[in-house]
């Protein structure tokens, strides 16, 4: 059942993808002349409305939309006409483009919203050990003390507290819990040497603190879930672009890469875990499909943004054979990232790193 929810995860989240980019194009007017849940030659169901073809394939791993005047298998192929993809405004077909991941990244935000509001487990800000000759031992906090509110900010958990520090600009004004009494002091940061979650060591504000390990369910109430949430999604697309240049860079090796099936995988996990770890998850996913789609690449929606904005800037249309040589090489990219990634699941399945 786990693998099952995990593939229905992942297919619901390409065809939201997918209806941002059919939505817009029926806003605009574009003829859309499939919509498909699922790929493959097969229909397992079919109903024709109005101009559209609405079918359910065999491949439960996502779903396309096919607008008039354009393909991704024969980039060769173009239409003019008033209602195709390139018969619009450029404006209009950029933001037909980009539906897609606006609408990963709403869905994101949307699922983080219910998160918050529902509750989860989180490291909360309670002082598990504090560091000698440091700010907060001179502030004089303690083991079990509970910070609750930095700069007149409530903070709700440790990550909450960690984000404050790091974008202090001077000193902090603190209200901290102890023995159910509320205190107050003023706390400067020092800088000094941490890892980030690649390893590199950084500068950045300390107060020299340690979290006590303690987890609680919080929650948050509708209004405050939105700011919650929309950091949430911002930090997760943050995170992705960041980890697309550190592999860039060669600070995070291609071994790291997983493909579909550590998606599968880790997806499994998170449904046996609850609809909340799941919520969070499939938000995460969602934003880096959407930030993943916007990449550069001919053959994503990225690469045909930036076609668009090259005929926008020069006035001119690419030729037939540079779209088509240009397309091919992204299709041999994308393969090939694919293929790295099933490469490294099954590597790990052989040595007993990602059990399934």
């Amino acid at each position: 059942m786990g693998i099952i929810g995990s593939i229905l995860v992942l297919s619901f989240l390409v065809f939201f993808h997918e209806l941002g980019h059919f939505l817009a194009a029926k806003f605009f007017g574009v003829k859309v002349e499939a919509f498909s849940i699922g790929f493959g030659k097969q229909r397992i169901l079919k109903k024709v409305i109005g101009e559209t073809e609405y079918s359910l394939r065999p491949i439960p791993l996502g779903g396309f939309v096919q607008l008039k005047g354009q393909s991704d298998i024969d980039p060769k192929m173009r239409n003019y006409d008033r209602d195709s993809l390139y018969g619009i405004a450029h404006w209009k077909r950029l933001v037909i483009l980009a539906a897609g991941s606006f609408f990963n990244l709403l869905l994101a935000f949307l699922l983080y919203i219910a998160v918050a509001f529902i509750g989860q487990n989180e490291l909360v800000p309670v002082i598990g050990k504090v560091e000698p000759n440091m700010p907060a031992s001179e502030a004089r906090l303690k083991e079990g003390d509970e910070i609750l509110a930095i700069n007149g900010d409530l903070i709700k958990t440790w990550g909450e507290l960690s984000k404050a520090v790091e974008q202090s600009k001077g000193s902090l004004e603190i209200v901290f819990l102890r023995n159910n009494q509320e205190y107050i002091t003023t706390i400067i940061p020092k800088i000094g040497q941490s890892k980030n979650i690649f390893g590199e060591v950084i500068s950045r504000p300390l107060l020299g603190i340690v979290s006590s390990g303690e987890v609680r369910v919080v929650s948050y109430s509708l209004f405050e879930s939105i700011p919650v949430a929309w950091d949430k999604t911002l930090e997760g697309g943050l995170l992705i672009l960041q980890g697309v240049k550190k592999l860039l860079s060669g600070i995070v090796p291609v071994s790291e890469v997983g493909g579909v099936v550590s998606i599968v995988s880790i997806t499994k996990k998170a449904t046996e875990l609850g609809i909340v770890t799941l919520f969070a998850f499939s938000a995460l996913i969602s934003i880096n499909l959407g930030i993943l789609n916007l990449l550069p690449i001919p053959a994503l929606d990225g690469g045909h943004i930036i076609f668009t904005l090259y005929e926008m800037i020069t006035k001119r249309i690419p030729s037939v054979n540079t779209f088509y040589r240009l397309t091919m090489a992204g299709w041999i990219v994308l393969f090939g990232l694919m293929g790295l990634g099933l490469y490294n699941d099954i590597s790990r399945i052989l040595n007993g790193a990602m059990p399934f």
